[in-house]
């Protein structure tokens, strides 16, 4: 071992271990403090894991310095046993980052709260390790090609692809929080994380120091970037409105008054004027939020849906944004007035109780014939 491999190893292991603890140490602290927040919707039995699940990604990256450093140390680091060790360890690693992404609001919409799509994803993160072990078990003699290592190919593709889902995510979250800066950035940790990896295929690449030297940053960065994306959802907990304090009055066609002191709107009346599709879509999530039951009080948001784009549900926000003119600190985000359910359905976020309709609104809603399916909430009633 040389001392420049130590040194990365041993860095490697003090610095995701800290990491680990302290983005676990957040988790709970975050739980403890926002757990009415967190748990507010029953009917989900849904915590966020997010950030549990990357410093889970972390204890791993502890255990498989370990596993190197052990290898290494007594000279068993070129038997079969020692590699399967390491391919283990990359699947667990890349199980959890996954399974992070599974609660990433800005991730890609195929892979947030998409339990298919993750256990799919998941097979092909078990299928491509195992393949990377049984490539170099069986090619040990013909494993190398002009300076191309072949076993290493599937798992590179498979670390550019986990790269490409982190990248978007971080970049989308940060954005959103009004940290475009920390988003550019977060992008560039993840491009050097695949650089990182480049040694591992291509041989020529790079030498002992520079190779070890751009893995410890970009695992050093994306801890940061970790830690920053913590602090931010610390804030969005904070500032997210109360689910016993928000009210909402649908006072005629096109006039709603809503009430969400937590970002300073207190009675304020919202005239949607000609944005009458806005309106509508509005209505329809509130009835059926009142006067629905179980997967009645939500609506599929998709093509084959009622609404048949997410789109609109970022109109509402926007054009209630808007209409209020409402400043950096108020801004209304969609998951302050719509919880994603699962399968494509969003639901209004606000107590049965909390919402009000105009009787003669209402009734001129039912007459209307494309309509006439919420006839149903009230017989269910």
């Amino acid at each position: 071992m040389t001392e420049v491999s130590e040194f990365y190893i041993l860095s490697h292991i003090f610095i995701s271990l800290v990491g680990a603890v302290l983005l676990l140490a957040i988790w709970y602290n975050i739980r403890l403090r926002f757990k009415q927040v967190l748990e507010e919707d029953d009917t989900q039995k849904r915590v966020d894991k997010g950030l549990l699940h990357l410093s889970f990604a972390m204890f791993v990256w502890v255990l498989s310095g370990l596993w190197s450093y052990t290898g290494i140390l007594f000279s068993f680091e070129n038997t079969t046993g020692f590699r399967f060790g390491i391919y283990l360890f990359s699947i667990i690693n890349n199980m959890f980052l996954l399974l992070a992404l599974f609660y990433f609001y800005y991730a890609p919409k195929f892979i947030y709260n998409n339990t298919k799509n993750v256990k799919l994803i998941l097979g092909v993160i078990i299928i491509t390790s195992f393949t990377t072990f049984l490539l170099s078990y069986f090619l040990q003699e013909n494993n190398t090609i002009h300076g191309i290592k072949i076993s290493g190919i599937p798992d590179l593709l498979l670390t550019t692809f986990l790269c490409y889902l982190l990248g978007i995510s971080f970049y989308r979250t940060f954005l959103y929080r009004g940290l475009k800066i920390v988003g550019i950035i977060s992008i560039m940790v993840v491009l050097l994380i695949v650089i990182s990896q480049i040694s591992s295929v291509f041989l020529s690449f790079g030498n002992d120091f520079s190779n070890n030297f751009f893995k410890l940053i970009a695992k050093t960065s994306l801890i940061s970037i970790f830690l920053v994306l913590a602090t931010t959802w610390v804030i969005r907990l904070a500032n997210m409105p109360k689910l016993n304090e928000m009210t909402i009055s649908f006072l005629d066609w096109s006039l709603v008054k809503i009430s969400i002191p937590t970002k300073g709107i207190l009675n304020q009346t919202i005239d949607f004027g000609s944005k009458t599709t806005q309106y509508k879509n509005l209505l329809k999530f509130a009835i059926r939020r009142k006067y629905g039951d179980g997967d009645l009080q939500s609506l599929v948001v998709s093509l084959g849906g009622e609404i048949k784009n997410q789109t609109y549900l970022t109109r509402i926000i926007d054009n209630t944004n808007s209409i209020l003119e409402l400043d950096q600190t108020q801004v209304l985000e969609r998951r302050d007035l719509f919880t994603f359910i699962g399968e494509s359905r969003y639901r209004l976020r606000m107590v049965p109780n909390h919402i009000t309709i105009d009787a003669t609104l209402l009734e001129e809603f039912l007459k209307t014939p494309e309509n006439k399916n919420y006839n149903a909430l009230f017989k269910a009633e």
